[in-house]
């Protein structure tokens, strides 16, 4: 059986071990070669609601193709926050394409402290506000915020995983769903 090649539309260690982990529990009788590549998602830095951040997943994992077009599946990963009755929630959208199929999965949404709200709604990005909330550096290469917020019962690779398994839905079975255009 020939190795296949997945290349995760982010440079991102986390997000590599996510795309990892749910290949392999999806398909654990194949292997897979993993690599990243660091492609522009086409939205903003901190994507605001719904819409917006399955666009950065889809178009992260189309630029993905575009740059490793020898792979068998690219993965666009995109974290984002949305308003929640005036709280901001987060959560992330992952797609995974192959050259026939298209899968998306969004991650569980979980609400966010005030003052981290505060500082995205100045303008930061989610892990630089975790970092100044949480005194912490870099935390979106690592637990995340929901690992800071959940004391590691969940990390970002956990929460992200899980996604990326429900975007393999119609890779495990193909027969049920359509073919991409």
């Amino acid at each position: 059986m020939r190795m296949k090649t997945i290349i995760v539309a982010s440079t991102n260690p986390v997000k590599i071990k996510a795309a990892q982990g749910g290949f392999q529990r999806m398909f654990p009788g194949e292997k897979f070669n993993l690599g990243g590549v660091n492609v522009p998602s086409g939205v903003s830095n901190q994507p605001f609601g719904n819409l917006e951040t399955l666009q950065g997943a889809r178009i992260r994992a189309q630029n993905a193709r575009e740059t490793r077009p020898d792979a068998d599946y690219w993965v666009g990963i995109e974290g984002g926050v949305e308003d929640d009755n005036g709280e901001l929630a987060a959560f992330a959208w992952i797609v995974v394409l192959s050259d026939t199929l298209c899968g998306k999965g969004r991650t569980g949404t979980f609400l966010l402290p005030p003052m981290v709200s505060q500082l995205i709604r100045q303008g930061k990005e989610l892990g630089d506000a975790d970092d100044i909330v949480f005194g912490k550096t870099n935390s979106k290469q690592q637990n995340g915020a929901i690992g800071l917020l959940t004391g590691d019962v969940l990390n970002r690779t956990s929460l992200y995983e899980h996604a990326v398994i429900l975007a393999l839905v119609p890779f495990k079975n193909k027969n049920l769903y359509s073919v991409e255009h």
